[in-house]
């Protein structure tokens, strides 16, 4: 059973997925710091200075209490961060149609290869049996 596991593991197929699910959270982070540092700040700039991630719709005060601290937090709808996931949606989306459009255009100049001839057909063969048969 261990040597079973061990070819099922050692197969191409979970090799590449295990490949791609890696490539997938490191291109996930990029992407992700391309959003908030990047693409968001010239959003909010252009949105008259607004950070989304901020933007929240507040449903309860936090309550702080004599000495100051906080003894119940506040309880807010971030609605900010939302569209800032949308934004980071978007971003990845477009960078995976990239990705598979190049890899699709490769793939297409493999298959445009020259197909082999055709061998003979069956009734060819059929007529050549028999024409050594009659000798």
């Amino acid at each position: 059973m261990l040597k079973e596991f061990k070819e099922f593991i050692m197969t191409g197929n979970v090799v590449d997925f295990a490949i791609a699910v890696i490539m997938a959270g490191a291109i996930g982070l990029v992407v992700n710091g391309f959003v908030s540092d990047i693409v968001m700040p010239v959003v909010g700039h252009f949105a008259g200075g607004l950070d989304f991630a901020d933007m929240k719709i507040v449903l309860d005060e936090a309550v702080t209490g004599a000495d100051g601290k906080i003894t119940k937090p506040e309880n807010a709808i971030m609605y900010g961060r939302w569209i800032n996931s949308i934004v980071n949606l978007i971003i990845v989306g477009f960078v995976m149609f990239l990705i598979v459009k190049a890899y699709n255009k490769t793939k297409k100049k493999k298959e445009e290869a020259p197909a082999e001839p055709a061998g003979p057909t069956q009734e060819e063969l059929l007529a050549e049996i028999r024409d050594l048969l009659k000798k």
